[in-house]
Formats: structure tokens, C-alpha cells, sequence
């Protein structure tokens, strides 16, 4: 059994061009993303591990929030898909990515609707 760390940042809201219906296709629309990343880790953290040792949680809120400029993704999965990627191609020690996915503009009573993706490096 190997060890992770998982870092995590939850509930960022991006606005992000994505929907398959005709008022969604043309104006940014709130999503809340949440990311759980597993990362390879050292053996044990001493008081002066150094930062090389994890990862930047400014990286994970870069990746969900910097999204390419003017790509419409018809489904929240590709979003998902697309921090994914990202968050590999960053670092070789990321094994596994979740995404969690709101979309704020469909709910009328303060429900989640939206998807969870997991992603294993392959």
C-alpha cells in the first residue's frame, strides 16, 4: 500500500463559457469546483520539509480557474477533463484527480446539481 497526500481545495467559483442550450452558449455561467488531488509524498514531513516535497495549492486553484480564453465546452465533464489533464501534465507526482463540478445557475432551491470526475494517471 503506498502513501498520498491528498491536497485539496474546495468551492472556488469560476465563471466558464459551457451548456448545450441556446441561453447557455453565448455568457460565462457560475460553476463551483472542488479538487481533490493525490500526490506521491516522502516518507515522513519534518518541521523543515520544503515545499518541493508537496505542491502549491495555488497550482490546483490556477488549473481549476485558468481556463482556456473564449473555448466553449458544451459539457461540465470536458471542464472536469480539462483541469485533469492540466493537473498531470504539472506534476508526474499527481496519481489522482477529482473534480467536482456545480453548476449555481440551475439551482432554484440551493441544491447541487453537477457531476464528480475521478481520474487516475495512466
Amino acid at each position: 500500500m503506498e502513501d498520498r497526500l491528498q491536497l485539496e481545495v474546495h468551492d472556488l467559483e469560476v465563471q466558464v463559457l459551457t451548456g448545450i442550450y441556446s441561453e447557455e452558449t453565448h455568457l460565462p455561467q457560475p460553476l463551483r469546483i472542488s479538487l481533490t488531488v493525490d500526490l506521491d509524498c516522502p516518507d515522513h514531513y519534518t518541521p523543515d520539509t520544503p515545499l518541493a516535497a508537496s505542491k502549491n495549492y495555488l497550482d490546483l486553484k490556477h488549473a481549476a480557474t485558468v481556463l482556456p480564453e473564449g473555448v466553449h465546452f458544451t459539457l461540465i465533464e470536458g471542464v472536469a477533463d480539462h483541469i485533469c489533464d492540466t493537473l498531470f501534465l504539472q506534476d508526474q507526482r499527481v496519481q489522482r484527480v477529482k473534480v467536482k463540478i456545480v453548476k449555481l445557475a440551475i439551482a432554484e432551491d440551493g441544491e447541487a446539481i453537477g457531476i464528480t470526475l475521478v481520474r487516475h494517471r495512466r
